[in-house]
């Protein structure tokens, strides 16, 4: 079982969180499953991400976790990603490094990459190690947030 807050892994017999302390079972409630993302034919075909907001191009989308959920953001030549109030996407969490990771076009392909951080990057609930090429509908994980990443 994975926690719906931060992702940590543990065993199915606890009701909270190892780690951020988070319920992990609610009665009758089926818990945050995460993964990659689809995107319906018909918000495909008009380049409309669910949220209501036309997509063009290579987009990062939050999905959960706080403050920004169901902003989305355009990845253009170098995206930054962290905690710093300089960040172009600003997660505020403690468990996000200031300058935690960078999104880049790389000719054809958007790539991801850790800057180091203390908790790291997750890409699909994998602990990415190096450069990570991002394909449509992968969930990034950094922190608290998950994001959805639309090739568009």
């Amino acid at each position: 079982m994975y926690c719906p807050e931060c992702g940590f892994h543990q065993s199915e017999a606890h009701n909270y969180c190892e780690r951020c302390g988070a319920l992990l079972h609610v009665e009758g409630k089926v818990g945050d499953t995460t993964g990659p993302f689809a995107i319906g034919d018909a918000e495909a075909d008009s380049g409309v991400w669910s949220g209501g907001v036309a997509v063009e191009g290579p987009t990062l989308a939050v999905r959960s976790g706080g403050g920004p959920t169901g902003e989305i953001f355009p990845v253009g030549r170098w995206v930054t990603i962290g905690r710093s109030p300089d960040s172009d996407i600003f997660l505020d969490d403690v468990t996000v490094s200031r300058n935690h990771a960078v999104v880049f076009r790389n000719d054809d392909t958007v790539v991801l990459k850790d800057l180091g951080s203390l908790n790291g990057t997750y890409v699909n609930r994998r602990r990415i190690e190096e450069d990570e090429v991002l394909a449509d509908g992968d969930e990034l994980q950094i922190g608290k947030f998950r994001l959805t990443f639309i090739a568009g």
